[in-house]
């Protein structure tokens, strides 16, 4: 896969689709490569008349890793940050951000639609309010503001990936931690079989299996604080899709999410946890495409709602294939 240097760093990327159509910049959550991001959920997209790209966030990946503290020490750091202690973090969201500007500067695309699951919502929310010039719409999906009075979600589900991988354990281990890690955190109303959950796991750590790296993310997501007055200042059409059902992310963090941002339209997905499983596909293409292209038909438009930027009962929905 090719690389660019974006923000000081190498970043491995991979494109779909024809060059000359309005861009779709996919960012990646916690741990996750570009490779979470589905091929037909990308090639999708494409055929909708979109140029997607998508990359390995730094310390993820084949992109560039950080260093700065054994995987133990960085685990126990996570650890202590979850039960509200004080953490040193080796870069924030805004870093994190700034490298995805730096993909698009390398790749010649001067406004894009930034798509993020998870944290990178969470990074497409710092690029829409510090770097609106760049952005065409925002689509944050199971994501949140990072406001500290909203419901936790199980974020313990995460912690066996942080811990360093071992000999001792070796691959088998690995793989039956991400199997039960994506069981804890996957979609009840769209299930997705153990032979595909088994080959995605495999791929992932196949391609690489770097685990000082999500502690560091996740150190750098806990000292980036609450967004929310960041969230005020979005001005670009915003698609909030959440899970109804998401056991990491509550829906409620989306809902508060569209709230903050003004005229945001939120899009509640019951059945939908905290994952891209095959069943959501169609539905999550759909829904993105057409916000994509109503922001594309009105460049300069801002996110619909009402005069004061409140949404409106036409803003909300709940989406479901059935």
């Amino acid at each position: 896969m090719p690389t660019v240097r974006a923000n000081g760093l190498n970043i491995e990327y991979v494109e779909t689709g024809d060059q000359r159509a309005p861009a779709i910049l996919l960012i990646m959550g916690l741990g996750m490569q570009l490779i979470g991001w589905p091929d037909s959920f990308c090639q999708s997209l494409a055929e909708r008349g979109f140029r997607v790209v998508r990359f390995d966030n730094r310390d993820v990946g084949r992109s560039s890793k950080m260093g700065g503290g054994n995987a133990i020490f960085l685990a126990a750091a996570v650890i202590r940050a979850l039960r509200g202690g004080r953490v040193a973090a080796r870069y924030t969201l805004h870093d994190m951000a700034d490298d995805a500007i730096g993909v698009m500067d390398a790749l010649g695309i001067e406004r894009a639609h930034v798509v993020g699951a998870s944290m990178g919502g969470m990074i497409g929310q710092v690029i829409a309010a510090e770097h609106a010039e760049r952005v065409r719409s925002l689509v944050s999906i199971m994501s949140s503001s990072g406001d500290r009075r909203l419901p936790r979600g199980n974020v313990r589900a995460l912690l066996p990936v942080l811990w360093p991988s071992t000999p001792l354990f070796g691959r088998k281990r690995a793989v039956q931690r991400g199997m039960r890690l994506f069981r804890a955190i996957g979609s009840p109303g769209f299930p997705t079989s153990d032979e595909e959950l088994r080959a995605k796991v495999e791929r992932a750590i196949a391609r690489s299996d770097y685990r000082p790296g999500v502690a560091r993310q996740m150190l750098a997501i806990v000292a980036s604080g609450s967004r929310v007055e960041m969230l005020r200042r979005i001005r670009v059409p915003t698609l909030v899709l959440h899970g109804a059902d998401d056991p990491l992310i509550p829906v409620a963090a989306g809902e508060d999410t569209a709230n903050k941002i003004p005229g945001a339209s939120l899009r509640i997905i019951p059945g939908m946890g905290h994952d891209l499983a095959p069943g959501l596909v169609p539905l999550l293409v759909e829904a993105i495409a057409e916000h994509c292209q109503a922001a594309d038909r009105s460049p300069d438009r801002k996110a619909r709602g009402d005069s004061g930027g409140r949404l409106g009962p036409e803003s909300r929905a709940t989406w479901s294939l059935r």
